[in-house]
């Protein structure tokens, strides 16, 4: 029984026919990708992750890794320094475009090429291997596990990056890079050739989305701070020049890559991971992004939406003893979006007995249910079913719309008591 799996899957099968977009090919490594890998992969802030497809082919992080770079960067020279050498600005052009501040050389953002070479150059060290094997500590503590470079994937870089390597010495040459250009360059080569999977990724995203602590591990890898500067750019530059029509649609900090992965942070709820290598015209997985688009619809993610303040889901989970019978209860309160649901998911499983008994489900004081927790709770309760468990749930009308024509293996009472006695008696 696993909801979140099962919506991931339901995402993943509606959209593992799309044939949109071409892999890229300007590195002629990544031309190998196969078109059809499509890996959807997600970590909770409790920790847990869920996955649908091929989420542990391996790839390289490409552009996914320069806001990881950047919050590093943030840490070794204060928001301010880093401000003053790289903008923040959208650029309106694609990622490989020559968005240099007239008279400074002032890369618009650190979200393309030139903004991340720059910021790359930012990572104290001593030379360019140390600043390298920081940056890829930096992003194995974002992973929660040791990383590694794909050689083969970082020599066709090396030998077809001539546009990167002008970037660096139109920037070097206006004084915005102070660094040398041939090992700048070099190094932001071996940067976007680390391999990573969608899980990987996932954890990384949700490690910004936990204010820099990684759920999984418990480590903190940057300070909070640097995390908000780093969403908020994401937010406005992280996918191109798709970054507008991606913050109407789908409302979530992301950070797309040419080899197919794409990540969001949703903050406080989770961090969302997509591979899949066909791209369009702006560089973006075309897969993932409707993907994400669909997910925040079902989930309700989009950060412009306000459900008000929140208290505690799960206001109750217990196990009662009547005669021969077990029954567990779990009561819960308010909006039921993604991290209610898998809180509420989450007490069901501690509570439900270890033999077919009864459970009921509390939900009188729940105000309302999105599209995807509905379809999740139905989920759970038609696995409680299969299992041999009896099941009510006493719930307002608002539960009862929102899971209307799916097949119900659940009674319906109005009030707590009337399920109680309904078990009871039964």
């Amino acid at each position: 029984m696993d909801p979140v799996t099962d919506s991931l899957n339901e995402v993943h099968r509606r959209l593992r026919g799309l044939r949109d977009g071409k892999v890229a090919d300007h590195i002629p490594q990544l031309a190998k990708a196969d078109p059809d890998d499509f890996g959807i992969a997600l970590v909770s802030m409790a920790g847990h992750t869920y996955r649908a497809g091929r989420t542990d082919r391996p790839f390289s992080i490409q552009s996914v890794s320069k806001p990881f770079v950047y919050a590093l960067a943030l840490g070794d020279l204060g928001p301010e320094e880093v401000l003053r050498r790289v903008d923040v600005e959208p650029s309106g052009n694609p990622f490989n475009a020559i968005s240099l501040e007239p008279g400074t050389g002032r890369p618009a953002n650190p979200m393309i090429n030139a903004g991340a070479i720059a910021t790359t150059a930012m990572v104290r060290a001593d030379g360019p291997a140390e600043r390298f094997r920081r940056i890829l500590d930096c992003l194995s503590a974002f992973a929660g596990r040791v990383l590694d470079v794909d050689e083969e994937v970082y020599a066709s870089e090396a030998a077809t990056g001539d546009r990167n390597r002008a970037l660096a010495y139109l920037m070097h040459s206006a004084g915005s890079l102070r660094a040398d250009p041939e090992e700048t360059a070099d190094t932001y080569f071996r940067q976007c050739s680390v391999r990573v999977t969608a899980v990987d990724l996932a954890v990384m995203a949700a490690t910004l989305a936990n204010g820099g602590r990684n759920p999984v591990t418990g480590v903190q890898v940057v300070p909070e701070p640097h995390v908000v500067r780093t969403l908020s750019v994401m937010a406005t530059c992280g996918m191109y020049d798709g970054a507008g029509a991606w913050l109407l649609n789908v409302g979530l900090p992301a950070k797309s890559g040419v080899s197919g992965g794409l990540i969001a942070a949703s903050p406080a709820r989770f961090g969302v991971a997509v591979h899949s290598p066909p791209l369009d015209g702006a560089g973006n997985p075309v897969r993932a992004v409707a993907a994400l688009g669909m997910m925040s619809e079902r989930f309700g993610l989009h950060i412009m939406h306000g459900p008000g303040l929140r208290a505690a889901t799960v206001t109750g989970a217990r196990r009662l003893e009547h005669g021969d019978r077990t029954i567990g209860v779990v009561t819960a309160q308010g909006i039921l979006e993604f991290t209610e649901f898998e809180a509420l998911v989450q007490a069901v499983r501690e509570v439900t007995p270890p033999v077919p008994g009864w459970m009921i489900l509390d939900l009188t004081a729940v105000t309302g249910v999105l599209p995807g927790p509905a379809a999740g709770l139905a989920s759970v309760l038609g696995d409680l079913a299969a299992r041999g468990h009896r099941t009510a749930v006493a719930a307002q009308e608002t539960f009862v719309e929102a899971t209307e024509g799916r097949p119900r293996t659940w009674e319906v009472f109005r009030t707590r008591e009337e399920a109680v006695a309904w078990c009871r008696n039964g």
